[in-house]
């Protein structure tokens, strides 16, 4: 455990406890068995309830003819271990509905915790996205260079431990990384060709994140390397004369219907053997937005609700600005599409409301960040396995035996509005340049 992590407002002391026992902190403490009566949920909501998410509830059915179909194929009465939580997500196979969500640029995700990350990750075989401007702020890593913060060594990190067949690693790119050519650097790279050539490399296209909607990415530098990426950056020294450290903002990358439809095309043209997945930040045009990228082609989109974490961002935003993730997927209707969920995604109740409102797989950003950092070797691995202990034993309960049978029939407490809003294939006409290009 380094002890340097901390986020307020998480449940810190929860996620850290599943990074140390896995299942078992999922569960009362051992030594109250016998000793202690429990009931309700006083203690557990009282540190985690925040969101509509949390206060949603999962209500298992009394008479479930699923169980009895699964009976049936089992030969015996199914317990939660019969439940399979393996998944396609965007077009990867995933052992748990579980993504790890952007790392970007900051000094948290480009130092050792953020490789401790891409290690255990890539031993469970779960995706991983790598987010924006790494290579502009660390370098690539293409001429051996050892620096443990560049791309290629979060990539190698994760590919030394992949599993045949299973996971695979999105990579975002901003505008200050297309001046430096980040996809082309990554597709025609040596190290990724396995990847490559097996499916499991994805490019995501951002359009903002969670926790700062309309904003680029953010984070604080040094002078000497706010002066060696002006330019590229905005460089804003709004920390005064009395410290050398000075704001660095990326563009915030917004798009119009036809820049967005233009841009999943061409990413389509040009990097033909890879998978493309889009970020949306939780706008109030979400449906529509989702609905360009699934109609052009996109394989993924993640929905980053408002309650996300960032390594940095305006008090403000975090507090006021932006939709809640449940709202967000309220909104929407991905159907067969699939659609990645995060914000403040820690456990597994969260995760399989996510799943029962239509995602595909939820997004683990912070929550994956303090598992690495309480034990750099098996934290996460840890914190995934009690996710998907926590997972079997909803789904079970709700006499469901795969994550695709989860659905909004299992919650209690949506508002009367919330039946899916219709999200067609192209909700409005496209105007193009090219009349040719209208899809």
């Amino acid at each position: 455990m380094t002890g340097k992590l901390t986020a307020a407002g998480f449940p810190e002391g929860l996620v850290r406890a599943r990074a140390r026992s896995g299942p078992a902190a999922a569960l009362p403490a051992l030594e109250d068995y016998a000793l202690a009566m429990f009931g309700g949920s006083d203690t557990l909501s009282r540190e985690t309830a925040h969101d509509m998410m949390d206060t949603l509830r999962l209500v298992p059915p009394i008479l479930m003819p699923r169980r009895l179909e699964k009976l049936i194929d089992l030969g015996r009465e199914p317990l939660y271990t019969d439940v399979a939580l393996d998944t396609g997500v965007g077009g990867f196979n995933s052992p748990l509905p579980l993504v790890i969500s952007a790392l970007g640029s900051t000094n948290l995700a480009g130092g050792h915790i953020g490789n401790a990350v891409a290690r255990q990750a890539g031993r469970r075989g779960v995706p991983m996205v790598i987010g924006e401007n790494v290579v502009p702020s660390s370098g690539y890593g293409r001429l051996g260079d050892a620096d443990h913060r560049s791309l290629r060594t979060r990539i190698s990190a994760y590919c030394a431990e992949l599993p045949d067949g299973l996971g695979g690693v999105a990579v975002q790119q901003s505008t200050e990384d297309a001046d430096a050519e980040v996809w082309n650097l990554v597709y025609s790279d040596p190290t990724t060709l396995p990847l490559l050539e097996s499916g499991r490399l994805a490019f995501e296209l951002k359009l903002g994140q969670g926790a700062k909607p309309g904003l680029g990415g953010m984070s604080v530098v040094d002078a000497p390397d706010g002066a060696a990426t002006e330019g590229q950056f905005t460089v804003d020294p709004v920390f005064g004369t009395g410290t050398s450290r000075m704001l660095r903002s990326a563009t915030p990358g917004t798009f119009t219907q036809e820049i967005l439809h233009r841009q999943i095309i061409l990413m389509r043209n040009n990097f033909p053997r890879a998978r493309i997945w889009v970020k949306l930040p939780p706008g109030r045009d979400i449906a529509t937005a989702a609905g360009i990228a699934w109609a052009a082609g996109a394989d993924a989109v993640t929905i980053d609700g408002a309650e996300a974490g960032t390594g940095w961002a305006p008090l403000s935003f975090m507090d006021h600005v932006g939709l809640p993730l449940a709202e967000c997927l309220m909104r929407i209707a991905p159907g067969d599409a699939c659609c990645i969920a995060s914000g403040r995604m820690w456990e597994g109740t969260r995760a399989v409301k996510a799943l029962a409102l239509g995602a595909r797989a939820v997004g683990l950003g912070r929550a994956a960040f303090l598992a690495a950092d309480e034990d750099p070797e098996r934290g996460l691995l840890n914190l995934l396995d009690c996710c998907a202990f926590e997972m079997r034993l909803l789904l079970s309960a709700l006499g469901k035996y795969t994550v695709a049978e989860v659905g909004r029939e299992d919650l209690w407490g949506l508002p009367p509005a919330a039946a899916p809003v219709s999200t067609p294939a192209n909700p409005q006409p496209i105007r193009t340049i090219d009349s040719e290009e209208t899809p």
